[in-house]
């Protein structure tokens, strides 16, 4: 294994599903009703049902990835099995700086809430900037950096330690979050809320606004956390069971608590600062702490900036844990150093892939400096993430239908289809530019992937290209129809809104249809097969890139 010590498999199906609940329910809670209520208005409770809806048929297709093959950093593993290593890297690396991100923005969260404290040290660790997201300052940054280091120092020494804290954490956050829901409807619900527009006046529907908030409201973001469990599953007791049980578990559940605190924050919300300019105007820095205040409610003000450290701490604990296992699967698609992929005999850690995400972290951090701008990024980063999953499991099908599926889910060319649509969808609502600017952002990083093909004498790259193409098609495309799109989505105007959304999904059944034909039987499947015939009970991890092109001689 690269090197390295077997990753142990302490963790079971609910300690999983907590890990994957707990990332869901992180800094989102705490500021994505606010920023969903800005975008759509009493809308934004359609936007959580139908990211909910989205990310669900997203997420089952990983489910069935991951419990066929149960391995740590699984999510940035499975494009490279199904196309190859061309397809393995872009998929792998949008992953990584989508979850690698996640880490800054929770430690960001906690500062931000706690400039909504009475002392003046405190509100000044952050500032408001008209029109414009705001940002921490230079001692709030300060402070975030020091969680940061927190979280990774809770992971450094072994996986039994992160998952135990972590299963006390996810309790204490899922009870207070669904808690302060409940509370904010019973001590002044206004029903009349919800009448009232996104910039005041009375409220109509605007579906355009309520994609886009699905998008970039930090709903993605929130629901992104399903990813952990399945790249967890190197720790998981029986993955065939654990992995779905964990990731439709934390979906649902978590859907459920944010529904509640939507439907709580636009209804306890005075009526008379709706008056002023409508949901887009409200300003918080810690919403629903500031809202608590507002209604005298400061126990619960108090509790909620106690969570506000405690939430966000173990989504960034979690994803301390499960970026290390990325960079981990990244190194062993043989496109990372050697060194990456090593993991400490006596705390199964691979603690290398923690000291590089801790600088990226850092970057992120002082690049990035508010909760608003961060999550943006997060949010369409994951979604090009999501493009190879529904993709690779349907090519998997066709190449690799010998193989033990412990998971087998029904209708999965049509749900698959579905997902990678959906997708699609996603990636243009997020609107132009910031869509284009971050698939440019993806694209920057192939020098990397060259410069290992280069290392190999550009070993079978014509093979890698074939299965890639579909891909390398796609961004652009994409990218071009988001500019030249609707108005309404950032774009030139040149596609009017409605038959934009009819011409996106069209390019998504195009693209999906393409790249599952453009699969092949990878080294890595065929050393997988082989392995799986000599020990057909041993859970099917294939090799390192090395290693599978040596098992096979190809």
């Amino acid at each position: 294994m690269s090197s390295s010590s077997p990753l142990r498999r302490d963790v079971g199906p609910f300690a999983l599903m907590l890990t994957g609940l707990g990332s869901i329910i992180g800094s989102g809670w705490l500021f994505g009703a606010w920023k969903a209520a800005g975008l759509a208005g009493p809308g934004a409770v359609w936007a959580w049902v139908l990211g909910a809806a989205i990310i669900m048929t997203i997420a089952l297709t990983y489910a069935e990835l991951g419990a066929m093959f149960p391995e740590s950093g699984g999510m940035v593993r499975y494009g490279h099995y199904s196309h190859g290593s061309l397809v393995g890297f872009i998929a792998a690396w949008s992953n990584w700086i989508a979850i690698v991100s996640v880490i800054s923005v929770e430690a960001e969260a906690s500062v931000q809430y706690m400039s909504g404290w009475k002392w003046q040290w405190a509100k000044d660790l952050y500032a408001h900037v008209p029109g414009a997201s705001g940002e921490l300052s230079h001692a709030g940054l300060v402070i975030a950096a020091v969680l940061v280091i927190i979280y990774f120092l809770m992971n450094f020494w072994s996986v039994k330690l992160f998952a135990h804290s972590n299963t006390a954490i996810t309790v204490f956050k899922l009870v207070v979050p669904a808690a302060t829901g409940l509370l904010l409807i019973a001590s002044g619900f206004h029903p009349e809320n919800f009448s009232v527009g996104i910039h005041g006046g009375a409220h109509v529907t605007d579906f355009a606004a309520i994609l886009t908030a699905v998008a970039t409201a930090g709903i993605v973001f929130s629901f992104n956390g399903f990813q952990s469990p399945v790249n967890l599953a190197g720790e998981a007791r029986n993955p065939g069971r654990s992995i779905p049980f964990a990731i439709v578990g934390s979906i649902t559940i978590a859907t459920v608590v944010y529904m509640i605190l939507q439907v709580a924050y636009i209804g306890a919300i005075p009526p008379d600062l709706l008056a002023k300019a409508g949901w887009h105007g409200l300003d918080f820095s810690s919403p629903f702490a500031d809202l608590a205040k507002i209604l005298g409610l400061f126990w619960l003000a108090n509790l909620l900036f106690l969570d506000a450290f405690i939430s966000p701490s173990g989504t960034g604990m979690t994803y301390t844990a499960t970026t290390a296992r990325m960079i981990y699967g990244m190194e062993r698609n043989g496109t990372l150093p050697k060194i990456l992929g090593l993991v400490d005999p006596k705390s199964g850690v691979p603690r290398p892939a923690m000291w590089l995400n801790l600088v990226v972290s850092f970057l992120f951090l002082f690049f990035f400096r508010g909760w608003g701008t961060l999550a943006a990024v997060i949010s369409v980063a994951t979604i090009i993430s999501y493009l190879t999953g529904p993709v690779s499991v349907m090519t998997l099908r066709r190449t690799a239908s010998e193989l033990h599926r412990p998971l087998r889910i029904t209708g999965l060319p049509i749900l698959a289809g579905i997902a990678f649509i959906m997708a699609t969808e996603l990636l243009y609502w997020a609107k132009w530019p910031f869509n284009g600017q971050i698939i440019l952002l993806i694209v920057v990083a192939l020098p990397v992937y060259l410069y290992y093909q280069a290392k190999s004498g550009w070993h079978d790259f014509a093979r890698q290209m074939k299965g890639a193409w579909w891909l390398v098609v796609y961004l652009p495309v994409i990218a071009f129809t988001a500019w030249a799109g609707s108005t309404t989505f950032g774009g030139q105007g040149y596609l009017t809104y409605g038959w934009d959304l009819v011409v996106v999904a069209v390019i998504g059944l195009v693209f999906y249809v393409w790249g599952v034909k453009s699969g092949w039987r990878t080294p890595s499947v065929e050393a997988a097969q082989l392995a799986a015939q000599s020990n057909p009970t041993s859970p099917l991890i294939p090799p390192d890139e090395a290693t599978a092109e040596r098992i096979t001689g190809h």
